[in-house]
């Protein structure tokens, strides 16, 4: 058993709550920019807030829960996008001692009325009049649920004038109350199988998260004498968007917000409003480095772009290995390709992100080695990091100026990670939560002796550094007892350009599978490139061997990076992607694994049926040989 535990971070620990630093903001910085907002939304115009602007918002607020009847303790869920009303209400609610309760804005009818019943929630903010009439249809079920508030119908400003009458001086009396260990939010884990559960997130575990990350990694959100900023649009119903929300405002940064998580509206706000620090999901950069790729395609500079990508991931590994220790940095040739391709590619590419992003920082589930490499080559050094909803967001980082792409590098100062003999990442410190709400059995069968049973499986290496090689829980084992984990195998399938998405499968069965899903963008254009002839059977046909020839590379590609007795030997291709609204994706994003394969069990019979047909055995890395003849219909 491997453990590893730094030295504890030199920022003050906290004696108060989590809204006690925006009102101290205000005090030594009244008219320091804290948030921006459109007043028009969707216009590229932002309007910036200062610090004690968006505290008299905070207070009116609170004095208007309070007028509501809201009390320290008490419960209240929002139900939103990543909005700058949900800042500002977030931080009333932590003033007046309240408890916030995130939910999905996409989730469910099930999912909403078990989280308010679960929780025991008061109140609850949603946006429009869809939330509401998916909230009033469980009503009748929540006895304890005395007030659904709209956010597109004035919510806020009602509750504003409500409070006029209020002093401030209650306001004022009742945040000084709310103490460091006191609940702050109950963040409902993301359900893949099962119910969700709350996880009971103190004041002081949030801020040790925030606080740490700013005391060694906070010089590096802007060039020096620079205010950071951060484009907030990963949802706040997640705990890393809360703690990227919390680390903002604790940390003095510029915060804009963006609801809009497509394509245009982001690439929109990126460029208007120019972040100096990104926080992003994997399957974000994955899908940016893709649209890159097929914008140089588009535009007949696709080759251009293939050859200054490899170069960048090149570039990149020999300055790591330079700041390693283990050489002496890219070569001559090597910073001359690199100079040349930062002139004519790499400065292009960051303008797409607004042309002032330094560093970035990605979570939520490992980045691949490659796809960090490029990032690093063309300028934006990515920063994978490792933590969980029962963590308050945060339990390692990549050191700085000892990056080690690949791993999510090292435990946060003042947390201890080490890994049990069956792979169990464990973890303590002062993030871990207090508990799951109402569920003492499975609090105790997580915290074991003080340490976090996390469930995800990984390895630190001689320097500490932690990898993660999958969850316990999606280990597939094989009819002949091999154990394989599939997120490796689904990273590397992701990379390839036509590839949205992949579920590796194979639990009691002879080998390992995939379920594929296409990326329509790409499929699009590359069935125009073909440009096949003949009458449309024929092109089908063609199309249709073609097809599966490139998925066909993909697997083998993938298939690369393990063993044979681990590789991919079967694969079909389904019509549909995996999603939130047919059920196979929880709000999160993540795979509801379980689901997908009581979903798609017919085919992934027919799948292992057509292996039993080959005309010849199999090469060891050979997959296309195993399909059966309509794989892709």
């Amino acid at each position: 058993m491997r453990d590893l535990a730094l030295d504890p971070p030199s920022a003050s620990p906290l004696t108060c709550g989590l809204a006690d630093s925006l009102f101290a903001r205000a005090a030594e910085s009244p008219t320091m920019p804290v948030l921006a907002r459109r007043t028009v939304p969707g216009s590229a115009t932002w309007e910036e807030v200062s610090a004690v602007e968006f505290r008299d918002e905070v207070v009116d607020l609170a004095k208007g829960l309070i007028a509501s009847g809201t009390a320290p303790g008490n419960r209240v869920a929002i139900m939103a996008r990543t909005r700058y009303e949900w800042t500002v209400l977030c931080h009333a609610l932590w003033t007046v001692g309240a408890e916030v309760v995130p939910i999905y804005p996409t989730s469910s009818r099930e999912q909403v009325e078990w989280i308010l019943r679960d929780s025991g929630c008061v109140a609850v903010l949603v946006e429009d009049e869809q939330s509401v009439m998916t909230v009033g249809s469980v009503c009748a079920q929540l006895p304890r649920l005395r007030h659904v508030w709209q956010l597109d119908a004035g919510a806020l400003d009602q509750l504003v004038a409500r409070g006029e009458a209020i002093p401030a001086a209650t306001v004022d009396s009742m945040r000084r109350i709310v103490l460091p260990d006191s609940t702050a939010v109950v963040a409902y884990t993301s359900g893949t199988s099962g119910h969700a559960m709350g996880c009971a997130l103190s004041h002081r575990g949030l801020a040790f998260i925030c606080d740490t990350l700013l005391a060694g990694w906070g010089h590096v959100a802007a060039p020096p004498g620079e205010q950071g900023s951060v484009l907030a649009f990963l949802p706040f119903s997640h705990v890393y968007g809360l703690m990227i929300q919390s680390l903002c405002i604790r940390g003095g940064l510029l915060m804009g917000h963006e609801p809009d998580l497509g394509a245009d509206a982001l690439s929109t706000s990126l460029r208007s409003f120019r972040p100096t620090y990104l926080y992003a999901v994997p399957s974000l950069l994955e899908k940016i480095y893709k649209n890159f790729l097929r914008a140089s395609q588009l535009s007949g500079r696709g080759a251009l772009f293939e050859r200054a990508a490899e170069t960048a991931r090149h570039f990149a590994a020999a300055t790591e290995r330079q700041r390693l220790g283990r050489g002496s940095g890219p070569g001559f040739d090597l910073r001359m390709q690199h100079a040349l391709y930062e002139r004519t590619v790499y400065r292009r590419l960051r303008a797409t992100l607004g042309g002032r992003v330094l560093r970035a920082t990605s979570g939520g589930s490992p980045l691949s080695r490659d796809l960090s490499l490029f990032y690093e080559g063309i300028g934006i050094y990515v920063h994978d990091g490792y933590g969980l909803t029962e963590t308050s967001g945060g339990v390692t980082m990549q050191p700085y100026g000892r990056e080690k792409s690949g791993t999510v590098g090292q435990p946060l100062p003042g947390t201890a990670v080490k890994v049990a003999e069956d792979g169990e990442i464990l973890v303590r410190g002062p993030s871990v939560f207090q508990g799951y709400l109402g569920d003492p059995a499975a609090t105790r069968a997580a915290l074991r002796d003080g340490w976090l049973a996390t469930g995800d499986l990984g390895r630190l290496d001689g320097e500490g550094y932690l990898t993660i090689t999958g969850r316990k829980k999606d280990i597939i084992i094989t009819s002949s007892g091999k154990s394989v984990a599939p997120a490796a195998l689904e990273q590397r399938l992701r990379m390839h350009p036509l590839v949205h998405q992949a579920v590796v499968v194979g639990d009691n069965r002879p080998c390992v599978g995939a379920l594929i899903t296409l990326d329509p963008d790409f499929l699009a254009d590359w069935r125009a490139a073909l440009s096949l002839q003949g009458d449309a059977p024929a092109r089908e046909a063609r199309e249709e061997n073609a097809l599966r020839e490139e998925i066909g590379r993909a697997v083998a590609a993938a298939n690369s990076s393990v063993s044979p007795s681990e590789s991919i030997r079967v694969f079909r291709v389904l019509p549909e992607p995996f999603d939130v609204s047919n059920g196979l994706l929880t709000p999160s994003m993540k795979l509801r694994r379980d689901e997908i394969v009581r979903r798609y069990a017919l085919e992934i019979d027919a799948m292992y049926q057509s292996r039993t047909r080959p005309a010849r055995p199999p090469a060891p890395d050979d997959a296309s040989v195993w399909d059966e003849d309509n794989v892709f219909r």
